[in-house]
């Protein structure tokens, strides 16, 4: 007997992109792993941006003399959004990876007609709720490094040129880690995999690409993943790096290309 015979027919409904975001939204918070995750980058973003800017402060006056020339108050306190891009990226390739170790990812299929929109779904759901707390998390370090700096005066303001950018862009960053994170779930649909990978991309090419002429590495490195996202960030635009909106925009390029990847490889593969 299947299930269409089972159900009443005045019980169906008509599966739609709305609904299925809702279940994936239902799907999401009501895992553990979820709530942990997000819980600890919200804490290391404003865990570290305080520390960071306490112990800078308290150790001002022992700094040499180039460093307090180049010192950016901001970026003191948005320090943890290094760490918290690990959380955040991991959370997103579990996001997807999880259903394939568990066999569940089986029963979302059979239930929406097409594939498709099981990956949009979990795409544009993952994405609001990073957004939406490392946002939050990333405006609470700033002002609670401020608050810190302000003991020797050296705080800064939103107003600042650059500063509601770097702030705001941190969220912004970290909620495209977080979808290149589900992409490569859907791509590779192993857990350990999708998060080597990852890594891989955000922080191990860098550092291979530093062992490349310099002359190579400067033409190469602006258009790295993590280098074009970070550069939204930074107060100052770095020599040898794209404007900060162009490589956010590259940035974003690549996780629609991880993304349009992910989703031929879902129509195209057995679940």
């Amino acid at each position: 007997m299947t299930t269409a015979t089972v159900i009443p027919e005045a019980e169906r409904r008509e599966v739609t992109q709305l609904r299925v975001i809702h279940s994936e939204w239902i799907k999401l918070r009501s895992l553990r792993s979820t709530l942990c995750t997000l819980l600890a980058a919200v804490v290391v973003m404003i865990g570290l941006g305080f520390l960071f800017s306490y112990f800078t402060a308290d150790r001002w006056s022992q700094l040499p003399p180039e460093q307090r020339l180049g010192f950016e108050p901001a970026l003191v306190s948005l320090r943890g959004f290094y760490l918290a891009q690990l959380a955040v990226g991991v959370l997103g390739v579990l996001v997807v990876s999880g259903e394939y170790a568990t066999g569940m990812i089986r029963a979302s299929l059979s239930v929406v007609p097409r594939r498709l929109p099981v990956l949009w779904a979990k795409a544009l759901v993952y994405a609001a709720v990073a957004w939406a707390l490392m946002t939050a998390a990333s405006l609470t370090a700033f002002l609670v490094g401020q608050a810190a700096l302000s003991r020797h005066h050296l705080e800064t303001s939103l107003g600042a040129p650059g500063v509601l950018r770097a702030v705001l862009g941190a969220g912004l960053y970290l909620t495209v880690v977080g979808l290149i994170g589900v992409a490569l779930g859907a791509l590779i649909r192993n857990t350990a995999g999708g998060i080597a990978t990852l890594f891989g991309l955000l922080l191990v090419l860098p550092v291979l690409a530093e062992a490349l002429p310099s002359s190579w590495f400067d033409a190469i490195d602006e258009y790295l993943p993590s280098t074009a996202g970070q550069g939204l960030v930074q107060i100052h635009q770095q020599p040898h790096t794209l404007a900060p909106w162009t490589g956010f925009a590259v940035f974003c390029l690549y996780a629609l290309v991880a993304l349009a990847g992910a989703g031929v490889a879902l129509k195209r593969r057995d679940a």
